[in-house]
């Protein structure tokens, strides 16, 4: 298993244990009356809640930091949490008309209520463990040493949980630029050239005129009729151009 698949499971079981653990949390506490409905059928009710919830926030947050980056971190988890609330609303109020037997529209604004509540409950310890997750990266550098990440102008454009991550590549598709961290990766409006520039602090090279990697995420190395194929730690296969392999050999990546 290659480490961008290790990190996708270990991201994915995070992510399940997370609506697991505040569905079960929210099936004991049975907050609105929802206790009355027994178990197990008031932890179905929560649990399936929130998998609908953090299927929309999945979405919702990532796609509000592509489109206004310069926004910080929190703002990201209301609008989030706004998202979430919708369909979730939907739902709530269609097995609350189910139980009763009619449509009590009235009631929609109170539910609606309700369940931002719990939506900005749940975004806000997302957003406690992340922004802790960030200070303790940030802690975790030692003063002076050699940068770990890119430039600004390559991370702002990154989802917030990419930024702090160890690059891997960039490579060129059209007008976009696919940036691979440990951490997963992203496909961001962006010249490589540009990105190469921000990538100057790292140990890294441009390798093709598509192509840029880090040193550190190349585990082999092939060589052949002035050209080369570089093999990463995520089961990428580089192909190194004639233009740039005098110099990575003479680097000693070959």
């Amino acid at each position: 298993m290659t480490q961008t698949m290790r990190s996708a499971v270990r991201e994915w079981a995070g992510r399940f244990g997370w609506v697991a653990g505040l569905g079960t949390f929210l099936a004991i506490l049975g907050p609105y009356n929802t206790g009355e409905l027994g178990w197990p059928l008031v932890w179905v009710y929560w649990v399936g809640l929130m998998a609908l919830g953090s299927a929309v926030g999945w979405t919702a947050g990532p796609l509000s930091e592509r489109l206004f980056p310069e926004w910080p971190l929190w703002a990201h988890h209301v609008v989030a949490a706004f998202c979430i609330s919708v369909p979730v609303t939907a739902v709530v109020f269609t097995i609350n008309a189910m139980i009763v037997g009619q449509l009590v529209w009235a009631g929609l604004p109170i539910v609606w209520f309700f369940v931002l509540v719990i939506c900005a409950f749940g975004s806000g310890l997302a957003w406690l463990g992340e922004h802790i997750s960030r200070l303790r990266d940030a802690a975790d550098a030692a003063p002076g040493a050699a940068p770990v990440t890119a430039a600004s102008a390559l991370t702002d454009k990154l989802p917030h949980r990419l930024r702090q991550a160890r690059l891997i590549s960039l490579s060129a598709e059209d007008h976009y630029l696919r940036v691979r961290t440990e951490a997963g990766e992203a496909l961001i409006l962006m010249r490589l050239s540009d990105a190469v520039v921000a990538c100057a602090g790292l140990d890294g090279a441009q390798v093709h005129r598509s192509w840029w990697v880090a040193r550190s995420a190349v585990t082999d190395a092939r060589k052949g009729d002035g050209r080369g194929t570089l093999i990463l730690d995520d089961g990428s296969e580089v192909p190194v151009s004639r233009s740039y392999y005098p110099a990575l050999r003479e680097a000693g990546w070959f």
